[in-house]
């Protein structure tokens, strides 16, 4: 990783903040995208103390315009990209019945279209460079999760498309991995949207006892020096996605009551 440079969106926090402190360390150029700046430079600060160079860019994602500076900045100041990792995300919790849709559109913008945009961008640079793109998707990505239609939409959508650019790229010697984490300890849950949009403010389970948002960030540092397809971790995450192939019934079943557990769920 040394001197390469890497793109990390959603770094103001959380798995972002970790990937970007985790690349900083392996010696890596590293360029932080969010839409909160004063949290970015809080980012940035803890990386020049690492002693490698850094670049914050103001960015929402959603904003096709937002992503096409972010590559620009990112050229200009460092003439090349090697490696983009979409992790910038919004997560949601409401029964579909229940939901404005405007819910399931911010969900889209941000998920799924803020992958496609930082992708078509930063993509050229990358090829130059036989680099790798990352999506930061989820178990949902995989399974739909109820009272989760919109986050699952979004995650199902991106792992797609990805899936489609691995493929289309495949004589490019492009690098393009799946990170699904499974729950991990970060303000994701917090900063879910509720059925008419509001932001959820607490997370309805214990983040204690989550995967932490640095041991994410080592597995998918890992994953991209392996250039690995997928990477799922926690073991009731490789549980649920194995058994979805062979016993979907069996795992829906599941997955709702897993759910309907939670405090003050959605699900009746």
């Amino acid at each position: 990783m040394k001197d390469k440079v890497v793109i990390v969106t959603g770094a103001s926090s959380g798995i972002g903040e970790a990937c970007a402190i985790a690349f900083a360390n392996k010696g890596a150029k590293v360029v932080l995208a969010a839409r909160n700046m004063e949290k970015l430079k809080e980012v940035e600060e803890k990386i020049i103390k690492i002693g490698a160079e850094v670049l914050s860019v103001k960015c929402d994602v959603s904003i096709q315009e937002e992503c096409k500076n972010l590559t620009e900045q990112t050229i200009s100041k460092f003439d090349g990209i090697d490696i983009l990792i979409n992790n910038a995300g919004i997560s949601m919790r409401a029964v579909f019945n229940d939901m404005e849709l405007d819910v399931m559109e911010k969900i889209m913008a941000i998920n799924f279209f803020g992958t496609v945009y930082c992708t078509k961008y930063a993509l050229p640079h990358i090829l130059n460079n036989k680099g790798s793109v990352v999506g930061v998707s989820s178990i949902a990505g995989y399974v739909g999760l109820p009272a989760r239609t919109g986050y699952s939409a979004s995650k199902f959508a991106m792992q797609g498309f990805l899936e489609a650019l691995r493929t289309e790229n495949l004589r490019n010697n492009l690098h393009v991995m799946i990170a699904c984490p499974g729950f991990t300890a970060s303000n994701i849950r917090n900063t879910a949207l509720s059925s008419d949009g509001s932001v959820q403010g607490e997370s309805p389970r214990d983040e204690q006892k989550m995967m932490t948002s640095e041991e994410v960030a080592q597995y998918i540092v890992k994953g991209i020096e392996k250039r690995k397809r997928t990477l799922v971790l926690t073991v009731q995450g490789k549980l649920v996605v194995f058994l979805s192939k062979w016993f979907p019934g069996f795992v829906e079943k599941q997955v709702f009551n897993h759910m309907a557990k939670e405090p003050n769920s959605p699900i009746k």
